[in-house]
């Protein structure tokens, strides 16, 4: 990537009309930066400190809130940098590394709600079986293929993108490095690359969002069958949160790389529901629709102030 480079850095201009409020962006994402990584840390102290909770369904939520506290930081302290009124810019492989990252972790995170999809259909669908079927190594390896596919993912779509020659302009019309403001800046034709970035991104959240739409529908059929009010509304329940967060995080992927003419504004508007504000809500979604987590939460919290005063 270096030799075909004359580029050292490129310049974030940040969120489109929005001079003039960096203060109280800075304000408003600091706080939001903040609770979602106290959140979520808590949500992880609880699931590890409690023994009730040692189980696949909160496996998979503690991977979830580690994630949700590293894929917004990924954008987040850079953003925060430049509003607090330093320096917009960001180096040639920072910008390299942060696209990498973003990707790999986001699509990490959408294979991590298929897996939780799918422990959810094993858990309605096939209750007597379903430590049998969710047994740790099993639990284990779906996480490591999770991992690989957003490995593999964010590899091609940053191999793609890096590989091409950029010699200036250097302004990236964004408040971080993704695809489609970074390609524009392209001194050599880009259309493959954009190809390839929406085929891939357009195929992996397909296929991710089908795997989803199977194991609900799976799950569908078998709450409609269970016969009381009450065990309709418990099944339902164990599944609500999953639901929510899943629509907090594919509905702002599918308006930013499926939008025909993209617009700045309400692109960067998105963007930033899905890398700052979702991880946020994720937090709170979970540990106030599950008992056990609400519980166990409680505890964390009470532990984590007690051994301060001490």
């Amino acid at each position: 990537m270096r030799n075909h480079t004359e580029l050292n850095e490129f310049i974030l201009l940040g969120i489109p009309q929005t001079q003039g409020l960096e203060t109280v962006l800075f304000g408003i994402f600091s706080f939001i930066y903040l609770f979602t990584l106290l959140g979520n840390l808590f949500i992880l102290l609880a699931i590890v400190s409690s023994s009730t909770l040692h189980t696949p369904m909160y496996f998979f939520l503690g991977l979830l809130s580690i994630l949700d506290m590293l894929f917004p930081s990924v954008t987040c302290p850079k953003m925060l940098f430049y509003l607090s009124g330093q320096s917009h810019a960001i180096s040639y492989k920072g910008c390299a590394v942060q696209l990498f990252f973003y990707h790999f972790l986001g699509s990490t995170e959408g294979c991590l709600y298929s897996v939780m999809a799918y422990d959810r259909f094993v858990a309605i669908c096939h209750p007597l079986r379903y430590m049998l079927i969710m047994r740790p190594g099993v639990c284990v390896g779906l996480v490591l293929a999770a991992w690989l596919v957003g490995c593999l993912h964010a590899t091609i779509l940053t191999s793609f993108t890096f590989q091409l020659p950029y010699c200036g302009p250097n302004w990236v019309d964004h408040f971080f490095c993704d695809i489609p403001a970074v390609l524009p800046l392209a001194c050599a034709d880009s259309s493959l690359a954009q190809r390839v970035g929406s085929t891939n991104v357009g195929f992996l959240a397909l296929t991710l969002w089908l795997s989803v739409c199977v194991s609900y529908t799976h799950i569908g059929i078998a709450i409609l069958r269970i016969r009381s009010a009450e065990g309709r509304q418990k099944a339902f329940s164990t599944c609500s949160a999953h639901l929510t967060a899943i629509l907090c995080a594919y509905g702002p992927v599918i308006f930013i790389y499926l939008q025909p003419t993209p617009n700045p504004f309400l692109s960067a508007t998105v963007q930033i529901l899905n890398n700052i504000v979702s991880p946020m809500l994720n937090s709170l979604i979970y540990s106030l629709r599950k008992k056990e987590a609400k519980s166990s939460l409680k505890k964390a919290f009470y532990n984590v102030v007690f051994s301060a005063l001490d």
